[in-house]
């Protein structure tokens, strides 16, 4: 499936905030992403008005069960004809398979979403990762096992941070995509992302694919902000 260089994140309580905020910002048509706070709300109902407005999705679930039932969530998920949809890596090699399974199974021929999976959350730290989780090392090194078990069983890549994306590659190739979140306009406070960049530091340093939310909903002028982010990810800036 097709994927964009910059995805717009949608983190509002309801469609109705969102739809509005598109309309006052004439941002129809950019590439958007879409999260649990929204889609369990509103449900497929919100899929299909974005596609209306030939608004690109990434649909952000971030799926982790056992393999059967990713497999067949999946499959559902397959039919709403998305760019990208997210899974869990540390469900395992098992469920990351039987999750690209469901979207072959569910997909029209050839066109199946982007199986891209998160290695460890950008909200996390080491010391979180090694007290909490019990995950010895650091998290560079994780992120990167991760993105090769992902690589293994069938996905097409992870989200990770930027400062892991060139690394990602180096093990799993430069197909492999690398999602990064954590992106800011200018370097302006972290907020509760510990590991953040610029679009055009994103790109230099491996990233595929930006993910972008409160630099451009909380901008004074949003569309100025998604074509600054653009302007920079086409500039290196």
């Amino acid at each position: 499936m097709e994927h964009h260089n910059i995805y717009l994140a949608l983190d509002f309580p309801t469609w109705e905030e969102a739809g509005t905020f598109i309309d006052d910002h004439k941002l129809h048509g950019v590439p958007v992403k879409v999260g649990m706070e929204m889609f369990y709300r509103e449900g497929i109902s919100v899929i299909e008005k974005l596609k209306e407005n030939n608004h690109p999705i990434f649909l952000d679930l971030k799926l982790h069960d056992i393999p059967t039932t990713v497999m067949r969530a999946m499959k559902n998920l397959a039919r709403l004809d998305v760019d990208m949809v997210t899974i869990h890596a540390l469900g395992g090699g098992e469920m990351i398979a039987g999750a690209k399974e469901g979207l072959i199974a569910g997909s029209r021929a050839g066109k199946e979403p982007n199986l891209v999976a998160v290695t460890l959350l950008t909200s996390m730290d080491q010391t979180e990762m090694n007290n909490e989780l019990g995950i010895k090392g650091e998290i560079t090194e994780r992120v990167i096992e991760l993105a090769s078990v992902v690589k293994t069983n069938g996905g097409d890549g992870v989200v990770c941070s930027v400062h892991e994306a060139k690394q990602v590659k180096e093990r799993c190739g430069t197909d492999f995509l690398t999602v990064t979140p954590g992106i800011r306009l200018t370097k302006s406070q972290h907020d509760d992302q510990k590991r953040v960049a610029t679009p055009g530091y994103a790109r230099d340093n491996g990233s595929d694919i930006l993910v972008i939310g409160r630099s451009i909903t909380q901008a004074e002028n949003p569309l100025r902000a998604y074509q600054q982010a653009l302007g920079g990810w086409h500039d290196g800036k």
